[in-house]
């Protein structure tokens, strides 16, 4: 194709009516400003007829000057009872004062007859007012033509006869919207196909899109194939957020068409964006980021089995369809009780630590592996305990302080009150510590604790935090007697990094992966300090 696609990206919209997935005014401009960075064409930022904080992202937005990407505001097509100019939804598109103006109308005669309870011939009335009123007011003007192919295998006469309407009302582009989730690609290419050959019979050349949401997992694919058959504007969210079972995927979209289709369009020349992006969204919403996305999960590169990791540094092109960094991503090598010497020996060498194949100490480091593994201790989210397992196997690993004891006093009062307090003591340099801390509940006490005893003499922790804390029971047939495997989630103003303990005893495992977290954070400042090679 000779002109370049236009993304249009509808997280703000869209993607906001997933279940806990919400985003403040202050969030949606941020979100705003790194969409644009990313090369969007088009950002959907809300439906100010029916939602006020749309309306005030509108007007926020408009302190800030977006570089690439042109806003739209979304909107229905106006009440049957009310003219055009009349109509507040409509009205409220035009003062939102975006370039863009996205309208939906029914295409699906159920939903004209049972939800808008009007005559089919009224629906293409309201259609064509609605887009006839708003056309010479905005630069753009989109109809999203909702239900599409469901109305299309239910009516398909009138289904077309909706996009007439929208057609000769002057639209910039048809939308065809999947709105239902549930029409598998060989279904959407028949669908496309008579829509092109009614639009040429007609004489009209409006350029198409495609809208579509993930119910029966196809989304992308569906996308994908409306491209391929000619459609000019893809839609979709950032991380696939969206009603139900969500939108189409922009972060599997985009570097398919760039990478894979080779396909123009401006966020295809700043792929490299793409999962700081994806991740950025998710850290906006506060929610932990899925780690199995393609191109951007911290998993979509990670290999584990040691065949696959030998094979890996001999040719990437062996387990990985495409070059990680090229969508902003890394290569990972995952350390369990499936590694093989491939895998210590490719974590060493990112590491700095210079290991032989022929070495002895890659067999030990193996076998205590294996053995830790086979104990329920998980490497996989807790690199930074291997790592540190490694180092103290090759006499490598500086030990920042020694425990002499702690003790943890967990007591509820008459009034219901839960009290936790973690006495401890350490010997840091020669030096005796003794301290105490009150925390919400004991093992928050014990972290509390040994970051007072700690931080007179490594004041670097202040800037350290606990992100997340996981607990899991494992073999649980044991019931209150069986083990448990902590892992802590840790960071600072430049890393993340994740320890585990395991035990039989709670408090035992977290001081596990707590002394892990804390060694780790002073460890990579003194490498950091000393110019070694860190771990990002």
């Amino acid at each position: 194709m000779t002109e370049p696609l236009l993304i249009y990206d509808t997280t703000l919209r869209d993607g906001t009516q997933a279940e806990n997935f919400n985003l403040t005014v202050e969030d949606k401009v941020r979100v705003s400003l790194k969409l644009d960075e990313l090369g969007i064409d088009f950002i959907e930022g809300g439906w100010p007829g029916s939602n006020p904080a749309s309306v005030e992202f509108f007007r926020e937005i408009g302190n800030y000057d977006l570089k690439h990407a042109r806003l739209t505001a979304f909107g229905s097509t106006r009440l049957f009872a009310n003219k055009a100019e009349d109509d507040p939804n409509l009205r409220a598109l035009i003062e939102a004062k975006t370039p863009g103006v996205t309208i939906f109308g029914k295409s699906w005669d159920v939903h004209v007859t049972d939800a808008l309870r009007i005559r089919l011939e009224d629906n293409l009335t309201i259609i064509e007012d609605s887009l006839a009123f708003l056309r010479p007011r905005v630069k753009h003007l989109f109809y999203d033509a909702e239900h599409f192919f469901d109305g299309f295998k239910k009516n398909p006469g009138y289904a077309l006869a909706t996009l007439d309407k929208a057609v000769d009302s002057g639209v910039e582009c048809l939308v065809l919207c999947e709105t239902n989730g549930g029409a598998l690609p060989q279904e959407l290419a028949g669908i496309i196909t008579a829509v092109q050959s009614h639009l040429a019979q007609k004489g009209k050349t409006v350029p198409l899109g495609i809208h579509a949401h993930n119910d029966s997992e196809t989304a992308v694919a569906n996308s994908l194939l409306a491209v391929t058959l000619g459609a000019h504007h893809v839609q979709g969210t950032i991380n696939g957020f969206g009603e139900r079972c969500g939108n189409a995927n922009l972060t599997s979209i985009i570097p398919a068409l760039a990478l894979k289709m080779g396909y123009r369009f401006k966020a295809a020349e700043r792929l490299e964006q793409l999962t700081e992006v994806s991740r950025f969204v998710d850290e906006l919403a506060n929610l932990p980021h899925n780690k199995y996305l393609p191109y951007v999960g911290a998993a979509a590169f990670a290999h584990k089995g040691g065949i696959h990791v030998s094979a890996v540094e001999r040719n990437p092109l062996t387990y990985e369809h495409v070059q990680p960094e090229k969508v902003g991503n890394i290569r990972r090598v995952l350390i369990s009780d499936q590694s093989g010497k491939s895998n210590v020996l490719y974590k060493a060498r990112k590491l700095g630590i210079e290991l032989d194949k022929s070495d002895p100490m890659l067999t030990a480091i193996v076998k205590e592996l294996k053995q830790q593994e086979s104990q329920g201790l998980q490497f996989e989210g807790a690199e930074a305990s291997f790592e540190l397992l490694m180092r103290r196997i090759l006499g490598v690993q500086r030990r920042y302080f020694d425990l002499k004891g702690f003790r943890v006093i967990n007591q509820k009062t008459e009034e219901g009150a839960i009290q936790a307090e973690a006495t401890i003591r350490l010997e840091v340099g020669g030096h005796s510590v003794h301290t105490a801390a009150l925390g919400e509940g004991p093992v928050n006490a014990l972290d509390k604790a040994l970051r007072k005893a700690l931080t007179r003499f490594y004041p670097q922790l202040e800037e350290m935090e606990l992100k997340d804390y996981k607990v899991r029971v494992l073999a649980s047939e044991h019931g209150t007697g069986a083990r448990v495997r902590v892992l802590i989630e840790s960071s600072d103003d430049d890393a993340v990094w994740g320890t585990v303990g395991v035990s039989h005893d709670i408090l035992e495992a977290s001081w596990q992966a707590l002394v892990d977290s804390i060694t780790y954070k002073l460890m990579k400042d003194e490498r950091k300090q000393s110019g070694e090679k860190t771990r990002s």
